[in-house]
């Protein structure tokens, strides 16, 4: 049996309120996350947040691929932009740590899939900007469901000739949705590969890296009961695992 692919997931930082040591700063992901790169066949590593660029060069050559994790909202003033009155909380540390690591990681030439806040951070790596809360533009449907995390509550229409279409094979995927942001431009080079009927952009990918990938939803809360949804991992542990 080969060698399986080593996928780092970009962490994020929980500030404890309460207990023994309320403000301490503790890194961590999601076990979803973890999970589901399991689950796909690959071996799952946390590369926590830290602030000098050598350093998170070494921490993505030591990994086959990169997983963009959720978290909290992107500090609008990296996309040109005054916080409006309903952006959420921010942490910039977390922020300046990911935005890095996704510049690092092209020029390594390392497969990448972004998932919710870490399909925002492509975007805004490379130029692009975001709707800082959905009450911004008209929306029709819900984006915040009020279900298990598992559970699909809304569509997305998939573009056809994407990485995404040839993920899934489908026109229309279902979807769990957990998010108050949205992509307004897309950056440059990369193409809407999923919408929801209502406009809002769930999946942007480009051609220009072996494996780039944003979806809006979480996928990772899906993969165990998901057949589709564990193939997009697997997908992307296979990218991972040929540039290894």
């Amino acid at each position: 049996m080969g060698k399986k692919p080593v996928i780092g997931i970009l962490s994020n930082l929980l500030i404890t309120e309460q207990g023994m040591f309320p403000g301490m700063k503790r890194s961590y992901v999601n076990h979803d996350y973890v999970q589901a790169i399991t689950l796909a066949g690959a071996i799952p590593v946390m590369l926590p947040v830290i602030s000098d660029e050598e350093g998170i060069r070494q921490q993505l050559e030591r990994v086959d691929g990169v997983l963009l994790s959720g978290g909290y909202d992107i500090n609008p003033l990296y996309y040109g932009e005054e916080p409006c009155k309903e952006l959420g909380f921010i942490l910039p540390e977390v922020d300046e740590h990911q935005l890095a690591a996704v510049r690092i990681a092209v020029e390594l030439g390392k497969p990448m899939l972004g998932i919710c806040k870490g399909m925002q951070v492509l975007n805004v790596a490379f130029g692009g900007s975001l709707h800082q809360d959905l009450l911004q533009i008209p929306t029709s449907i819900k984006h915040s469901q009020k279900a298990q995390r598992h559970v699909a509550s809304h569509t997305v229409q998939v573009m056809q000739d994407t990485i995404l279409s040839s993920i899934f094979g489908k026109e229309s995927i279902l979807t769990n949705s957990f998010h108050h942001q949205a992509i307004k431009a897309v950056a440059p080079g990369f193409v809407v590969s999923g919408m929801t009927a209502d406009g809002v952009v769930e999946a942007i990918e480009t051609a220009t890296a072996p494996f780039m990938l944003g979806v809006q939803w979480h996928p990772e809360m899906m993969a165990e009961k998901s057949t589709d949804m564990l193939n997009l991992f697997t997908r992307f542990v296979a990218a991972s695992a040929a540039i290894s």
